[in-house]
């Protein structure tokens, strides 16, 4: 029954496989398999997450101590740094400092150069529900990537 169902949203989540069944994430997009360009996996975007969110929670942090916050608002002091952060960067640099660490960068999927502040600001939104990013496709692309038309990449 849960391998029924599991294939069953995999079908759904991922475009129809090729012919040859020898497609690589990112191939339909036009990026490389491997190397610089190529479709970041999963747990390099993990750890990436968890630097950009130390980084937020360490200014909170500070931020808490010259009494700019009271404690009871730390959790969502960290949130809201965080996305501040993360638009920031992404819409100046292409990346937040963790992807920066990890050599990943956001590109555009639809030829525009760079991203807007509108879908830097769309990715860490969803990004922040969490659930959106749980979900991949084919091309291991979020649900936070699918609605603002773009990727994460290696550098």
């Amino acid at each position: 029954m849960l391998n029924v169902m599991a294939s069953e949203i995999s079908s759904w989540l991922s475009s129809p496989a090729s012919d040859s069944g020898d497609e690589y994430p990112g191939q339909r997009l036009g990026f490389p398999e491997e190397g610089p360009g190529s479709i970041a996996r999963f747990g390099r975007r993990l750890g990436a997450l968890l630097v950009d969110w130390l980084i937020s929670y360490g200014l909170a942090a500070l931020a808490m101590s010259f009494g700019l916050i009271p404690l009871s608002a730390l959790s969502t002091a960290v949130l809201v740094v965080w996305l501040i952060l993360g638009v920031v960067s992404v819409r100046l640099f292409g990346f937040t400092p963790g992807q920066l660490v990890l050599g990943l960068k956001v590109v555009s999927v639809d030829g525009r150069v760079g991203v807007g502040v509108g879908r830097a600001l769309g990715r860490g939104v969803l990004v922040a529900l969490v659930i959106p990013a749980l979900f991949t496709d084919s091309d291991v692309r979020g649900l936070q990537d699918l609605a603002t038309k773009t990727a994460v990449v290696r550098r």
